[in-house]
């Protein structure tokens, strides 16, 4: 579940928005990113919703940035768009929330535990700023 389509537009269309201080409408970005417009108005609304993007309505509105690109954590965009935190495995983040209640007799839980962990932290400090250097 790390990195779905909405995760992968949502970053498309940060990087579109960052380029410019204008809104861009939604119709403009789906064109311009070849993606469906109803689609990508569900990603811009849940970015939106929390604090990613401003929204602006009318004949000249559509969305921006609402913060630097450096204050926009990877971690926050896919959790944003996908409605929680990304997991890389299906397992629970906690022995006892273990759904088959056999965490205790589970090996290879600790490093599947201890990997998210790292992969959490990494899409944490990785920001839009990061990903526009490259």
């Amino acid at each position: 579940m790390l990195i779905t389509r909405a995760s992968e537009y949502a970053i498309l269309s940060l990087i579109v928005l960052s380029k410019t201080d204008v809104p861009v409408d939604s119709d403009t970005l789906s064109r311009k990113l070849s993606i469906s417009k109803s689609f990508l108005a569900k990603i811009l609304q849940a970015l939106a919703k929390n604090g990613i993007l401003k929204s602006f309505k009318g004949v000249n509105g559509g969305f921006t940035l609402a913060l630097s690109p450096k204050e926009i954590s990877m971690l926050k965009v896919i959790t944003s768009v996908e409605g929680k935190a990304p997991a890389v495995f299906e397992c629970a983040p906690s022995a006892k929330d273990c759904p088959s209640d056999r965490a205790q007799i589970c090996s290879i839980w600790p490093f599947l535990n201890k990997l998210q962990g790292k992969i959490d932290l990494f899409l944490a400090q990785l920001t839009l700023a990061d990903i526009l250097e490259d």
